[in-house]
């Protein structure tokens, strides 16, 4: 009699969002660096929302989420007239 193992791998992901208020005066292309300058506005809730969350199958590259190599990956999006208007990673 062989003996032979079988292996399967399946990746997971959770996925997590918060909504917190920019002041109007920033502009676009500083909103990343204000982002990082007052993280802590938005960190725990974060953290909170992503133990929370369910696990989904699969890579979870999608709306915007496309480090295919990374195993994390975060991103802002700003929201006008319920559209994505401008975002990029953090």
């Amino acid at each position: 009699m062989k003996q032979v193992t079988i292996t399967t791998r399946e990746v997971y992901h959770k996925v997590a969002s918060v909504t917190i208020d920019v002041p109007s005066d920033i502009s676009e292309d500083k909103i990343h660096e204000w982002l990082l300058d007052n993280h802590e506005l938005f960190a725990e809730q974060l953290d909170d929302n992503i133990s929370k969350s369910e696990f989904d199958f699969g890579f979870g590259l999608q709306d915007g989420m496309d480090w295919i190599d990374s195993e994390s990956e975060t991103r802002f999006d700003l929201i006008e007239d319920n559209n994505k208007v401008f975002g990029g990673h953090l």
